[in-house]
């Protein structure tokens, strides 16, 4: 999201990367490449049927969930759950895709291709809403779900580098979409998990805190465990306008929107 990223968080990425190419599975683009994607991972069906039994899941009736290889099965289950899913597109170039299970069904529609990243944009799958659009229709989101390339114990996530769920949180903050007491979870491998001594990497990660724009997760979840972090913090900071990489207001239509939506006050 913002330019420089911290070089300390670079070094984690890259350490974490290569402790998780024994567990990751390809992605059809990008193969393994990390810096593109957040991939897939051995034992992810295990780390969905742990997050699907936390009360904040089972109560939320809208569930953002970031386009993330590792979350496809979690998509699946929200729908089948009844659950409306919002996604965002990838890299956010087209903006969010609100997924609603009964119009699928109407529409002779499955899940099964909504719930994954070449089938939700399909017409008679998901529709493109607006920021505007979510305000307007009072869209609420219960729970938030992301991947990430590594998290701290404390929540902080080090994604890809670029800070899209930043700009997500951010966006979907500022119209209301979410709230300050909306529950952030992170699902990763338990090899992306790191201490806050930085084991086995020469980091001192007690040393660090998270920027003003982090979203800090309120839940850690691995094949084997969840983690509950306690004093979560959310960032109620909306888009630092001055602190976006370069080109970012160009390619995500969202982020323009949101300008607009500010420059007039909302």
């Amino acid at each position: 999201m913002f330019s420089p990223a911290p070089s300390n968080k670079q070094t984690i990425r890259s350490k974490i990367w290569t402790s998780l190419l024994p567990h990751a599975l390809p992605d059809s683009r990008f193969n393994l490449d990390f810096s593109s994607f957040i991939p897939d991972f051995q034992g992810s069906p295990l780390a969905t049927e742990r997050l699907v039994a936390l009360p904040c899941y089972k109560a939320a009736q809208v569930v953002f969930i970031t386009p993330d290889n590792c979350l496809e099965g979690l998509r699946l289950h929200a729908l089948r759950a009844g659950k409306k899913v919002l996604v965002t597109t990838y890299a956010i170039r087209r903006g969010f895709v609100l997924l609603e299970p009964d119009v699928i069904e109407r529409g002779g529609g499955r899940f099964e291709v909504a719930a994954m990243l070449d089938g939700m944009e399909k017409p008679e799958i998901g529709r493109y809403v607006s920021l505007a659009e979510l305000r307007a229709e009072g869209v609420k989101v219960g729970l938030c779900v992301t991947g990430t390339g590594a998290v701290s114990m404390r929540g902080v996530r080090f994604g890809k580098g670029h800070g899209f769920f930043d700009l997500e949180w951010g966006m979907l903050r500022r119209v209301g979409v979410v709230e300050g007491k909306t529950v952030v979870v992170a699902v990763v491998h338990g090899c992306q998990i790191v201490d806050e001594a930085g084991e086995g990497m020469g980091l001192g990660l007690g040393e660090m805190r998270p920027e003003e724009w982090d979203t800090v997760c309120d839940f850690i979840v691995t094949p084997e465990r969840v983690v509950e972090v306690e004093g979560v913090v959310k960032p109620d900071c909306g888009i630092l306008w001055e602190r976006l990489e370069e080109g970012m207001l160009e390619s995500i239509p969202p982020l323009r929107e949101l300008r607009e939506l500010e420059m007039g006050e909302l």
